[in-house]
């Protein structure tokens, strides 16, 4: 079952091809050693792209139509590319996501046909497609054990250093809970169609207007309900005019108190004394499970709107609801505001996570709970991580 001859990719005007990602890696490897089942196990856990003209999946959102070519040798093929190789942002071109069962599953008409990954690269390999083979493709994907999500990914050609690389970092919580690179400002945050409904269901975002419109709620820190941040100052002028951290009941009291003074209504005041509560029992939780350190504390939640701004600029530029400098520009912002908001990268985190947690999360430490805390972990620990690697400051 090796995959015919392809590109062997060799040097490219005597200097070596380096793979994107470690996905492109592990397929150069196991393709150099001539391990066609290793190459197919890589592909069975991960995402991987079939390229489609923007007015022809606006026309039809669900239908992918999947076109053969000619290669080189005159052989026909249908092709997929890994995300590491998918080509620069166009604003006519995009890209359905599907699996290796997809590709299993789809209805090859020609028993000759090749399935052609990374076609025109260095990093191209041909599959036969046979029916025997697909079967095999098939039990490769169901054996697959790789998360789709919680993972840690970086391009060597995205951005690693400097302002945008910085304000990507800002929302890498995001990214690592969607399995998607951290460091990319490119043509597919997951895929067009995917982030169109996304956009739509969850943003009422149908138009650039409209992106743009939740893109400045997001950096002005307006997204968010406006209670956490209320009772977070009152704690911190308390703190300035003690010296010290204020008592959990002075702070309730306190923080009742100014919501009287502003003309709340009584249940609103009960409402802030129960988010004392609340913050209390998750900072808590938070230094049990290492996101905040013996004595930390959040002082502000904006990183939740910040980190979310970082990743709504991403699904606006997937989306084709702006162009890429709109979406780095606002990148690089995001990145300013949190810098000039928090102390540290794991200040940042905690901050991110109150936010997330509080508004989503009702104290049952579930899925938005541990994917704050997988995340967190995985970005304050992993050599790669760019947390590690770019200074706060």
């Amino acid at each position: 079952m090796n995959p015919l001859p392809s590109h062997p990719g060799p040097l490219a005007h005597g200097v070596p091809w380096v793979s994107p990602s470690v996905t492109e890696h592990l397929l150069h490897e196991a393709g150099a050693r001539g391990d066609a089942e290793a190459q197919l196990r890589v592909l069975a856990g991960e995402d991987l792209y079939i390229l489609a003209p923007k007015a022809e999946v606006d026309a039809a959102p669900d239908m992918i139509t999947w076109r053969s070519h000619r290669d080189e040798a005159g052989r026909s093929c249908r092709g997929v590319l890994t995300r590491g190789m998918l080509p620069p942002w166009h604003p006519e071109w995009v890209f359905h996501s599907v699996s290796l069962k997809w590709l299993a599953e789809f209805d090859w008409p020609d028993p000759y046909q090749l399935l052609s990954v990374n076609t025109g690269t260095p990093a191209q390999i041909l599959f036969p497609a046979t029916p025997p083979h697909r079967a095999l493709w098939l039990r490769y994907h169901a054996e697959n054990d790789r998360p789709a999500g919680d993972r840690l990914i970086a391009l060597r050609h995205g951005a690693l250093h400097g302002p945008l690389a910085y304000g990507l970092a800002c929302g890498a919580h995001l990214a690592v809970g969607n399995g998607v690179p951290w460091n990319e400002v490119g043509t597919a945050y997951r895929e067009y169609a995917c982030e169109r409904q996304l956009l739509r269901d969850s943003w009422g975002i149908t138009e650039p207007a409209g992106w743009r419109q939740q893109l400045d709620y997001l950096l002005d820190a307006r997204n968010s309900p406006a209670e956490p941040d209320f009772v977070l100052r009152v704690r911190e002028q308390l703190a300035a005019g003690l010296g010290e951290q204020p008592a959990a009941e002075l702070w309730r009291e306190t923080a009742a108190g100014h919501a009287q003074d502003i003309g709340v209504g009584h249940g609103t005041v009960k409402d802030i004394e129960e988010l004392v509560r609340r913050i209390l029992r998750y900072e808590a939780r938070f230094r049990a499970d290492g996101l905040l350190p013996p004595d930390g504390r959040v002082t502000t939640t904006v990183a939740y709107d910040y980190g979310r701004a970082v990743n709504l600029a991403r699904w606006g530029l997937s989306a084709r609801f702006c162009v890429p400098h709109e979406a780095e520009q606002a990148i690089v912002y995001a990145g300013a505001l949190s810098r000039s908001a928090y102390h540290s990268w794991e200040d940042f985190s905690a901050g991110y996570a109150l936010g997330r947690v509080l508004r989503f999360d009702g104290e049952d430490y579930g899925s938005f709970y541990q994917g704050n805390v997988t995340a967190h972990r995985l970005l304050t620990e992993s050599e790669g991580s760019p947390w590690r690697n770019l200074a706060w400051r």
